[in-house]
């Protein structure tokens, strides 16, 4: 029988990540994925996410655009963007498939089970290797009170795999990330959105008060109807009801669940091999991304509490890092960009304050806002800021945050300087192009310099 250097179970972004770039490093290596190619992220989250975020960017400029010289507003179709996001997927998809099939790793469909440490099933066939790396993702959470029902209470993943049920009136469940980001979304999108949450948006997040408080300011501005979860759900031919604990009732066309994930490892075979897992489901895994299983490790939603597509694809590298050269690389997790995609763009990395303090450093913060920059002004686009946390002592930079228009970009010019020893003057001694968000970077730094008294670290002796 084939013995594989590396099999690879899952195809999100994390497990085709690890697949190419076992391959690349010289690995003989097979990915396995049971469902649709691409996992999360490429056919029910980032991907389709983003194509309706980019929609509804564009209809929200429209209505305030009149004095740039043209006419006329935007209105949005929901039926329409799902097509679009569907073509999107697919094509993208497809390139996808074509790249594992032309770099030569072996593609397998079906569901991977483990009959013993070193053989999986799938299918009818048995496929054996010396390394496994576990990327099978996660699903959503259903939260109770709540039973999913065709067409009128449906999950963020069914609201991508078919089109969206008749009716605009929705109810949206959830105050995290994805909640965050689909009450934005959808009311762009032409839904009048009742938004079920008992926390304010992103509450349990690691944002600044000032991040969050940006971002509260700029939901206000659309017409979302704000209401505590109900404490009854039922659901009949036409409608979905809500009864609330304080007597007010509301009815909706459909509900969408947007209240979390959990890791997926059902029907894997873990306790066959003696793979642990925590009281949550997550597979436990050490700094290396290996469990317990020492050729066996896990990546991404299954094994990240942090869950997202910029994470698993660092666990990917971190994971192949240690089974080509054991023990050999150790990721810090603050080191991953965090980013959400709502009425504002949202990016942070590295430390807040508050963990900044608890890691034992002194913050200081540099602080650039957008209001004046020439080309968020010239944009229409001035809300935001770049806000910089480094340790007063060294000045290295620990933390940072972008809110702001092209965040999820801007924030990678700060990540490759993180934790640097000369971080902070590499950022200040940066010839930025003129006029552009990041100028304000620089400007961030500087004001370190200036407020915080550290002139040396920023521009040298």
């Amino acid at each position: 029988m084939h013995v594989y250097d590396l099999l690879v179970i899952g195809s999100g972004p994390g497990g085709y990540r690890a697949a190419v770039l076992g391959k690349l490093r010289g690995l003989d290596v097979g990915i396995v994925e049971k469902d649709v190619w691409g996992g999360t992220c490429l056919n029910r989250g980032c991907v389709p996410k983003k194509d309706w975020h980019h929609t509804a960017n564009l209809i929200a400029a429209s209505q305030h655009s009149t004095h740039r010289g043209f006419t006329g507003t935007l209105h949005g179709d929901l039926q329409a963007a799902w097509q679009h996001q569907h073509e999107t997927v697919n094509h993208i998809r497809s390139s996808y498939t074509d790249y594992l099939r032309r770099s030569g790793i072996h593609s397998w469909h079906g569901t991977a089970r483990f009959v013993d440490a070193q053989t999986i099933v799938v299918g009818d066939r048995q496929l054996q290797a010396r390394n496994f790396i576990i990327a099978t993702g996660s699903h959503p959470h259903i939260p109770e009170g709540y039973t999913l029902t065709p067409g009128r209470i449906l999950t963020t993943d069914e609201l991508f795999d078919a089109p969206p049920p008749p009716g605009r009136r929705i109810a949206l469940v959830g105050s995290g990330v994805i909640g965050t980001e689909f009450a934005y979304i959808l009311t762009q999108l032409g839904c009048k959105v009742l938004w079920l949450a008992d926390r304010p948006p992103l509450s349990r997040s690691d944002f600044s008060p000032a991040a969050l408080d940006l971002l509260k300011a700029e939901l206000l501005k659309y017409d979302i109807i704000r209401l505590p979860r109900p404490s009854r759900v039922s659901v009949d031919d036409d409608h979905v009801r809500l009864d609330f604990s304080d007597g007010r009732q509301e009815q909706v066309d459909w509900l969408v669940l947007g209240a979390g994930r959990e890791p997926h490892t059902a029907g894997l075979g873990l306790d066959t091999i003696g793979v642990e897992t925590d009281r949550h489901g997550f597979i436990k895994v050490d700094p290396w991304r290996q469990t317990n299983v020492a050729h066996v490790f896990a990546i991404g939603d299954v094994a990240n509490h942090k869950m997202t597509a910029n994470h698993a694809l660092a666990d990917a590298d971190l994971a192949i890092a240690n089974i080509l050269k054991p023990r050999s690389r150790l990721l810090e997790i603050d080191t991953v960009p965090e980013m959400v995609y709502s009425a504002l763009e949202l990016g942070r990395i590295g430390m807040s304050e508050d963990m900044a303090i608890d890691s034992g450093y002194e913050p200081a913060v540099g602080f650039a806002a957008f209001e004046t920059n020439p080309r968020a002004v010239g944009q229409d686009e001035s809300t935001g800021f770049v806000r910089l946390i480094a340790d007063i002592d060294n000045g290295h930079l620990v933390g940072a945050e972008v809110i702001g228009s092209e965040a999820g970009e801007i924030i990678h010019t700060l990540s490759v300087q993180l934790g640097n020893d000369e971080g902070l003057n590499k950022l200040a001694h940066t010839f930025y192009n003129h006029p552009a968000r990041t100028e304000e970077i620089r400007n961030a730094v500087e004001t370190l310099a200036a407020k915080w008294g550290l002139r040396e670290q920023v521009f040298g002796a």
